[in-house]
């Protein structure tokens, strides 16, 4: 595997989830670093600082990449080209490390919110709350999941299957259907793939209009993620973009003068989140944000390409 081959798949989604986009965004730098012809520490510098610009270029919308692989150049302390490739390959393993201890952890938590006998809707696919509905399960708890299909990439058949492999009841609706199928729900779990500074959540496309429609059924909804997935550029003004896909996704070889929007996100108000649930604990989104500043100080440094 080349470092470009692994942008080409982030780029073109072949590489999906914030996490997954993450941990393979630093993975590369151990790709950069053996690819570089750099004979000096500077070079090699110069040569990381580059490839992380191609990364960050890939996905725009991923505070969570940028944050890991912010986190690996942040630590690039010393003068020597051995001890510098060294620390990359060794911060490299701390983010993947904190990625697997952080999701036991948050499943250790979150599953505690499913009960026995409960209807559990998501929406889209999230490794995170998979691991959540496998520890409940592993648990002895018996409960259902409710999904949404995910259109027009259908990522919730991903979720179906993972949760029908493992034993757990999964009712699939469509989109359009999600009124149904949170009626009879006790808990909302979704992920998130970013969280702004205002304690908004951003998630796929339907995620608030879900949010909602749960509200005004009374059932609590939970935005279960690493807290890296906060975005602090949010701090310094910038404005969360939200991706908008390709047209042909939606309806290939349109008739003329029709406009098709493709939002792939949206932001979910903090007022419809009962709580956000990290491996920092549970907290409201106001708090959350002011737990974020308090553990991961680092974040709030101001950065330039």
């Amino acid at each position: 595997m080349e470092f470009k081959s692994v942008v080409r798949d982030i780029k073109s989604m072949k590489v999906q989830g914030a996490e997954r986009i993450a941990r393979a965004a630093v993975e590369s730098l151990k790709l950069a670093v053996k690819e570089s012809k750099a004979k000096n520490v500077s070079g090699l510098v110069s040569d990381l600082h580059h490839a992380k610009k191609m990364l960050f270029l890939t996905r725009p919308t991923e505070p969570c990449m940028r944050n890991s692989v912010n986190y690996v150049l942040d630590n690039l302390q010393t003068d020597d080209m051995v001890e510098l490739k060294k620390s990359v390959f060794f911060a490299v393993g701390e983010v993947i490390e904190r990625f697997d201890k952080n999701q036991k952890i948050i499943a250790q938590i979150a599953s505690k919110k499913i009960k026995n006998g409960s209807v559990v809707f998501t929406h889209c696919h999230s490794s995170t709350i998979l691991e959540i509905i496998k520890e409940a399960k592993k648990q002895g708890k018996k409960f259902e999941v409710h999904n949404t299909e995910t259109r027009p990439r259908f990522q919730g058949r991903i979720t179906a299957k993972e949760v029908a492999q493992l034993g757990i009841p999964v009712r699939h609706f469509v989109d359009a259907a999600a009124r149904y199928a949170l009626k009879s729900a006790d808990i909302v779990l979704i992920g998130a793939d970013s969280i702004t500074t205002e304690g908004k959540v951003i998630n796929k496309i339907g995620s608030e209009l879900f949010a909602e429609i749960a509200k005004k059924f009374d059932i609590p909804v939970y935005a279960c993620t690493d807290s890296w997935k906060f975005d602090p550029d949010t701090v310094f003004g910038f404005e969360e973009e939200i991706e908008i896909r390709r047209e042909d996704e939606i309806w290939k070889r349109a008739p003329k003068g029709i406009k098709i929007d493709n939002y792939a996100f949206e932001k979910v108000s903090p007022e419809l989140i009962t709580g956000i649930i990290s491996e920092l604990g549970i907290y409201k989104p106001y708090i959350f944000i002011q737990e974020i500043k308090i553990h991961n100080k680092w974040m709030f440094k101001r950065r330039f390409f």
